[in-house]
């Protein structure tokens, strides 16, 4: 399966610890489409339905449903871990991830 650059993924992200999101959930992949085509991880952003509107994430629309990708618990994962993938973020959600990992990772 090719995995690209803000796909979203269905991902396992169990087991967990602590404050880390758990359970089987979308995630947008964060990582650039040259290590995903060569390393066995990924790293993405989990997404979830169920946000206060933080500044580390940002709002998205995903099978007619809205919801937020949460650019504060980015992790990498075996790629083991995807169970399937959609499509990808719109480009302007794209450049809302973009400007928000810069703000708060680059900054």
């Amino acid at each position: 399966m090719e995995i690209r650059q803000y796909q979203i993924v269905l991902v396992n992200l169990d087991p967990t610890i602590g404050s880390e999101m758990k359970k089987t959930r979308p995630c947008v992949v964060i990582s650039p489409d040259e290590m995903n085509k060569y390393l066995q991880t990924i790293v993405v952003a989990p997404m979830t339905s169920n946000s206060k509107p933080y500044p580390t994430r940002v709002e998205v629309k995903h099978n007619k449903t809205k919801g937020w990708v949460v650019l504060d618990q980015i992790r990498t994962i075996d790629r083991k871990r995807i169970v399937k993938s959609f499509d990808s973020l719109t480009d302007k959600e794209i450049n809302k991830v973009k400007t928000i990992i810069h703000e708060t990772y680059v900054e």
